[in-house]
């Protein structure tokens, strides 16, 4: 029973580790913010195992995650925790998507850059084709037990991972930024860096996901390799955060700019204080010396 469930756990997590790279690489910072720009090569291989994997149709994805942005936790939002609760999002995000994605208008708003192709025509937009293709596929590699065990682990962990970004990562986690998402790191290595969502949403055309030094983004790991290899191309070079987390930013500095400079006057005076007291009893102890007699010398 080991020999056969262990397989199919491992292949499972690597597949869903696989698609939630693509999903946030390809999917979010490339189509969706337009972060990053890939070569045509890339992008069909890309566009390929995002067929097999998921069945889902880019355009659509990146519609409901425009809009998401359009209408982050007000009215209007695809799936807001705050307006759903976390819990139900974690369960129904499928639910909530897909009745977004056949949205004709939401598609034909925010996904206009995105027009369907004859390719999308013939293959991509046939969801069922693709994921076909893609459980054969294991099927074949892996043997008909292994390879379906395999395939229901993976889905599993790929809806839950996607889900628990819009549930969980929009209600726990640090918030550095003032927004309603929080980061979580241990969802980002699961997630290709997705968890890191307070970072997104301060700063959503930003092609990396970590802002400080302990964060850590496996998805900007990919994306750094294929610019090495001149394969991709990052737009932005600095980090550019929204306006309201910008003036966070600046107000955050400012105060502590001042508690900096009102901690160091605060020092100065202490010190002159201190001197001033050392000063007074070191003046107070010679004058009683002089004014006393010296032992021994009296007569």
């Amino acid at each position: 029973m080991l020999h056969t469930l262990l397989p199919a756990v491992v292949a499972g997590v690597v597949l869903m580790l696989a698609a939630n790279g693509c999903t946030t690489v390809y999917l979010h910072r490339t189509l969706a913010h337009r972060a990053v720009s890939v070569r045509g090569p890339v992008h069909v291989a890309f566009r390929t195992f995002v067929w097999i994997s998921t069945g889902i149709r880019p355009r659509q994805w990146v519609a409901v995650h425009r809009k998401h942005h359009a209408f982050t936790d007000v009215p209007g939002d695809p799936h807001s925790p705050v307006l759903l609760g976390w819990m139900t999002v974690q369960r129904r995000n499928v639910t909530l998507y897909r009745r977004e994605a056949k949205n004709a208008e939401t598609v034909g708003r925010y996904a206009r850059d995105i027009p369907q192709t004859r390719a999308d025509r013939w293959f991509f937009d046939h969801a069922m084709l693709g994921l076909a293709i893609g459980l054969t596929f294991l099927v074949v590699v892996l043997g008909p037990v292994v390879g379906l065990l395999a395939a229901f682990v993976y889905l599993n962990l790929f809806l839950g991972t996607n889900a628990a970004v819009n549930a969980i990562g929009h209600h726990f986690g640090r918030k550095p930024y003032p927004n309603g998402a929080g980061n979580l790191q241990w969802l980002a290595f699961l997630t290709a860096g997705e968890g890191l969502h307070n970072n997104h949403h301060a700063a959503p055309t930003s092609a990396k996901l970590s802002h400080r030094w302990f964060e850590v983004d496996p998805g900007w790991w990919v994306i750094r390799i294929l610019t090495v290899l001149h394969l991709a191309k990052v737009r932005l070079s600095e980090l550019r955060l929204t306006q309201a987390a910008s003036g966070a930013a600046s107000k955050a500095a400012h105060v502590a700019s001042n508690a900096a400079h009102a901690a160091g006057a605060a020092a100065s005076n202490a010190a002159i204080a201190v001197g001033t007291a050392a000063s007074t009893a070191a003046s107070a102890v010679a004058e009683a010396t002089k004014s006393s007699p010296t032992p021994g010398l009296n007569t």
